[in-house]
């Protein structure tokens, strides 16, 4: 997998990941108001739009008490669409196959990572359009409409996890669309299962555990989502103690103002979904950790205020050091891991677990390469 014509491509991906492929427009479908999302069909892979991630991410606790995050990544990226099903060459290139899995051990504060990429050749990665199943070399996620799989494994740590959803899918923004930024395609197709129970193996320094927890699920997939003013974000996954989850995200300007299009979503307990446009919100940095490794100064305490509902929490890394740096794969340095978060809902105290993801702190999530 390595060499000058697989770096070009990875070179490649940076462009489409961050929507600047001059394929994206004519060649590949656009994210538009009006999509209609079924399920589990929608579970599965669609290649008519550039680029699409399935991202799990979770706390799971072992019998004896030992507290873990994880998450698990993958990413299918369009090259060129003419080639998928058409080419007699079992090596032709139709999709980039990207992969991340970390793990977070809370109890101890260590954190393990590693990448994958493929070019998908030969089936050694892959994403089904007919029933769920997306892999990368021996990672997988797969599911039956009533329950999903996770495998991963790496040097020392591994999970083998069964997932069931406790609500309905969430689908996020407006009339089956969230936008990015301004003008027709700027926009993804984007739901969540924000509570999936979680039962399964996880492997952390060689030692095989039985464990229990919860996960969230995203899906996402569009063709050219971001402009040349948006240099990062800032995106919160929350489960909170009520039985209500949130879901923020918050893209930075090259000013550094948030972009008026960030946006998210309150699921309640019984699955019902309220949008919340960006001026429901409000993200406000407290305190900031700088990277040793890459020099990004990431805000590793936030303070969340939704007015509307009377929701106002502190929300607190698990610990600093939760920085990827994936130059074998998407080539961006980022940080996502697990955190906590406390406050109040109403008049009463509430608190929970989630993920936070930030990028373009450590450098522009656009810089060229």
């Amino acid at each position: 997998m390595r060499g000058r014509g697989f770096r070009i491509a990875v070179v490649a991906l940076l462009c489409l990941l961050s929507g600047t492929g001059a394929q994206a427009e004519g060649v590949f479908r656009r994210a538009l108001p009006g999509y209609r999302f079924a399920f589990p069909q929608d579970h599965a892979s669609h290649p008519d739009f550039k680029t699409e991630w399935w991202y799990y991410s979770g706390h799971l606790q072992t019998e004896d008490g030992q507290r873990f995050g994880y998450q698990l990544t993958f990413f299918r990226v369009g090259v060129d669409p003419a080639l998928r099903g058409n080419s007699r060459s079992r090596w032709a290139v139709a999709d980039l196959h990207l992969a991340h899995f970390a793990i977070s051990d809370l109890t101890h504060r260590r954190f393990q990572y590693r990448e994958r990429r493929s070019r998908g050749a030969l089936d050694s990665a892959g994403a089904l359009t007919k029933g769920f199943k997306v892999w990368n070399g021996p990672w997988e996620a797969s599911g039956d409409g009533k329950a999903q799989h996770l495998t991963a494994h790496a040097p020392g740590y591994a999970i083998d996890l069964t997932m069931i959803p406790t609500k309905p899918p969430a689908i996020h923004g407006s009339n089956g669309v969230i936008q990015k930024a301004s003008g027709p395609g700027h926009a993804s197709h984007y739901y969540s299962l924000t509570r999936m129970t979680t039962n399964g193996t996880l492997t952390f320094a060689g030692r095989p555990q039985t464990v229990t927890g919860s996960t969230w699920m995203d899906h996402e997939f569009g063709s050219n989502q971001f402009t040349a003013s948006q240099v990062g974000w800032d995106w919160f996954a929350i489960q909170l103690t009520d039985g209500v989850d949130l879901m923020l995200y918050q893209l930075r300007l090259t000013d550094g103002r948030p972009d008026p299009h960030s946006s998210g979503s309150l699921i309640y307990p019984d699955g019902r979904i309220e949008h919340l446009p960006f001026s429901a919100f409000r993200l406000t940095p407290q305190e900031v950790w700088q990277s040793p490794k890459s020099g990004g100064r990431y805000p590793i305490r936030w303070r969340i205020q939704v007015p509307g509902r009377r929701l106002y929490l502190s929300v607190q890394v698990a610990f600093p050091d939760q920085e990827l740096n994936t130059s074998g794969s998407t080539q961006v340095t980022y940080w996502e891991g697990s955190v906590s978060a406390s406050g109040t809902a109403g008049d009463l105290p509430i608190s929970g677990v989630g993920y936070l993801e930030m990028t373009g702190y450590a450098a522009p999530f656009r810089q060229p390469l």
